[in-house]
């Protein structure tokens, strides 16, 4: 027996499903819940999911966060610390021995480095938890003394939340889906090969490993082609591109199907591959939804918006796509404290631009306004169902300073940093030591341009090393440059903090 939401829509126009939970699911996720509950009695916990698609900063936005609240930075639009009621924080042991640490040692430790280095992006589901310590701002606070907040992180790869629309959708529903994205054109490049296997393809042929394994190498090529290219709604399933311990595993190891010509027998290779996909959903989707992503009280969203402009108008309609489809599937609706020991939802949610210091502040308010017309659809809904919604353009770590150059008597607007090693501008190629005054272009004023007639945006967009002349604070801690972290982490936690 199956419990359903209501349906959401998906961008073909049909009913698209909202993640269908099992009974035996529904009872997981309140125990779990309340388990949570009892072990926070007297401590409550906020359980923050944080996520973005292909390579949006989810690293630095956490590494970021946790320093400057381990040693109070600077984070003026932060009340608890603006108003002089935050305490401290320290890092304290995650309850959920089976879950992977989010290294933030390691990651500060890249950062801080000589020469600096980006760490390494999330490949597989973290958790940290923090425990603040913060006076209330509520007049009875002072007979009660500090109040204490546990924060829990959970970093999950976007990749994987790409995957949650798939529990609403059969084999066949997927295939006919997949293959018509392959299809269309200007996927030549990407998917020629995979479909080009396709046809010599006998799916009612008996079941062959081999066969199947031919298939999925083929299909897994045009998945990590079509990241490299931009898209982003064609990447299910997310676990193709990071297989972690799962890789060459059965359930990792199918492909889309054509609709087949004639009966399909259980010993088939068509029936192989659909007998994985669903064990793909029950065994690695499923326990994923049930076991973390349904526990969340709030929810970060990281775009990188840039990137999709550069790549070109079908990287930003493929963008919107994957946002408004993967987005419906969160469990929204306004917070009830009567409730949450046995149901939690998602009541807030920030839609963040990252890496916005690669564009000058000038173009702030145009990079918002962008990222507000790509998550349109998703953040009605939000709302609808009782959610708040918020949609800021921010840098984690700051890599760039800004500055002005005239040019053919002009003066422009530049971004001051250090391109990585490797970055090509106009033929130009950067060693990863040369700093550089860029500018890097305009943003259009109004983002409906970027859907009504295709034009590209004319960016300068290239990949800057971290800072590498950080200041310290006066315990000798490094400062971490941002933009809008605070206003960030008062939406997300502030309240909390009140």
């Amino acid at each position: 027996m199956r419990v359903r939401s209501l349906p959401c829509t998906h961008h073909r126009g049909h009913a698209l499903p909202q993640p269908p939970t099992r009974i035996t699911d529904e009872l997981g996720i309140a125990l779990s819940n309340l388990a949570d509950s009892a072990t926070g009695v007297l401590t409550p916990t906020l359980r923050l999911g944080v996520t973005g698609l292909s390579r949006a900063g989810k690293t630095i936005f956490i590494t970021a966060l946790v320093h400057n609240l381990l040693t109070q930075g600077r984070l003026p639009g932060f009340a608890p610390l603006a108003e002089g009621r935050f305490i401290g924080a320290r890092l304290a042991e995650y309850p959920d021995a089976t879950i992977p640490r989010f290294a933030y040692e390691q990651h500060l430790a890249a950062l801080t480095a000589n020469p600096p280095v980006w760490p390494e992006s999330t490949r597989r589901i973290s958790q940290l938890r923090l425990v603040l310590r913060y006076q209330s701002a509520k007049w009875w606070s002072g007979m009660a003394g500090p109040a204490t907040l546990n924060l829990d992180i959970v970093d999950y790869p976007g990749e994987w939340l790409l995957d949650l629309p798939l529990l609403g959708l059969s084999f066949a529903e997927w295939s006919a889906d997949a293959l018509a994205r392959a299809r269309l054109p200007g996927h030549a490049d990407e998917a020629g090969e995979f479909l080009a296997a396709l046809e010599g393809t006998d799916m009612l042929a008996p079941a062959s490993d081999p066969e199947a394994e031919r298939l999925a190498a083929a299909f897994t090529a045009y998945l990590r082609r079509s990241r490299e290219h931009g898209a982003l709604s064609t990447l299910p399933p997310g676990r193709f591109l990071l297989p972690g311990d799962l890789e060459g595993s059965p359930a990792l190891t199918f492909a889309p199907l054509p609709p087949p010509a004639g009966p399909v027998r259980r010993s088939s290779l068509h029936a192989m591959l659909e007998n994985r996909y669903e064990a793909y959903k029950d065994r690695i989707v499923r326990p994923f939804f049930r076991d973390h992503f349904a526990r969340l009280d709030r929810q970060v969203v990281l775009v990188d918006t840039l990137r999709a402009l550069n790549a070109g108008p079908a990287a930003v309609s493929d963008l919107e796509t994957a946002l408004t489809a993967v987005l419906a599937c969160f469990r929204q609706g306004e917070a009830n404290m009567l409730l949450r020991p046995f149901s939690r939802r998602i009541d807030r949610i920030l839609f963040a631009a990252t890496k916005a210091d690669h564009v000058h502040h000038t173009s702030h308010d145009r990079l918002e306004a962008i990222l507000n017309r790509l998550v349109a659809n998703a953040a009605r809904r939000a709302r609808f169902a009782g959610a708040q919604t918020r949609s800021m353009a921010i840098a984690g770590i700051r890599a760039t300073g800004e500055g002005t150059i005239r040019e053919h008597g002009e003066t422009l607007p530049t971004l001051i940093g250090t391109p990585l090693a490797g970055e090509v501008l106009d033929g130009a190629s950067y060693d990863g030591s040369t700093e550089i005054a860029l500018f890097p272009g305009d943003l259009p004023e109004r983002p409906d341009s970027l859907f009504e007639n295709g034009t590209p945006v004319a960016l300068n967009f290239l990949r800057f090393a971290p800072p590498a002349r950080l200041e310290r604070n006066a315990a000798g801690d490094p400062v971490l440059p941002h933009i809008r972290l605070d206003r960030a982490l008062d939406y997300l936690i502030g309240d909390w903090m009140a």
